[in-house]
């Protein structure tokens, strides 16, 4: 659902019931410039973004890049 975001502080609480059910993605001045979401969703969201930067540091582990411990580490022994 997409609304103005005139629209959204004129009638805040029905918007914030919406976004319980879906996203609603606010407009200003015709472009989007935020999306309002559920605590549920925002923490499922939050969830998937962390699963998803440990297995881009486990794959650069791997290939052999270090992490930011290590090279710290690194650079604390010069």
């Amino acid at each position: 659902m997409n609304v103005a975001a005139t629209e959204l502080k004129n009638r805040l609480g029905q918007y914030l019931e919406v976004a319980q059910r879906e996203p609603v993605i606010v407009e200003k001045s015709g472009r989007v410039s935020n999306v309002l979401l559920s605590k549920v969703r925002y923490d499922a969201l939050c969830e998937i973004e962390g699963r998803f930067e440990r297995l881009m540091a486990q794959d650069a582990q791997c290939k052999g890049f270090l992490s930011d411990a290590e090279t710290q580490r690194l650079l604390d022994l010069r």
